[in-house]
């Protein structure tokens, strides 16, 4: 469930942006070889170790982690359409982004990615996975506050009451 945001942020993502800056080498192959690392922790653990019992997948813990994990993956999805067309093509400068989660949090992409992550972790019941969404909670966080920040400082008009990264509390 969850490696699929992985892939498509570090595979797929920055093809479809426009007019952005180039990444460099180093970061890319840091992001891609942590994807490939966390793929293989995550799947081995499920795959070898992991043990379900036959009516797992009709457990709360699965049925509301799948929900959560469904639900992060559509404003991850839906943030990033809104953060790659900011700009018309031919525009530079920045913009504010506006519409979906963006109108309660300055880092609605975040926030989409700790509920998938989240997600996951419960429905997989797996200390990896707790692990996982738990880091990616606090770097996340991090990187939204530097975000929020920043958008503070750059435009007089951003809206105050938005939080940084989980509506309505931070």
């Amino acid at each position: 469930m969850g490696n699929n945001n992985l892939m498509k942020k570090s595979l797929i993502f920055p093809f479809l942006i426009r007019g952005g800056k180039p990444m460099p080498l180093y970061t890319f192959v840091l992001a891609f070889v942590f994807c490939i690392y966390n793929g293989y922790l995550q799947s081995r653990y499920l795959s070898q170790y992991a043990v379900y019992a036959d009516d797992w997948v009709t457990d709360p813990r699965f049925l509301v982690g799948f929900c959560l994990w469904l639900i992060g993956m559509l404003i991850n999805i839906h943030s990033d359409h809104i953060l790659r067309n900011l700009r018309k093509p031919g525009e530079t400068g920045y913009k504010i982004p506006r519409g979906g989660f963006f109108e309660y949090v300055t880092a609605a992409n975040y926030f989409g990615e700790v509920v998938e992550w989240c997600g996951y972790s419960l429905a997989s019941w797996s200390l990896q996975g707790g692990a996982f969404a738990l880091f990616t909670f606090c770097i996340l966080c991090t990187r939204a506050q530097q975000h929020h920040q920043w958008y503070l400082e750059k435009f007089e008009d951003y809206p105050k009451f938005r939080k940084i990264i989980i509506p309505f509390l931070f």
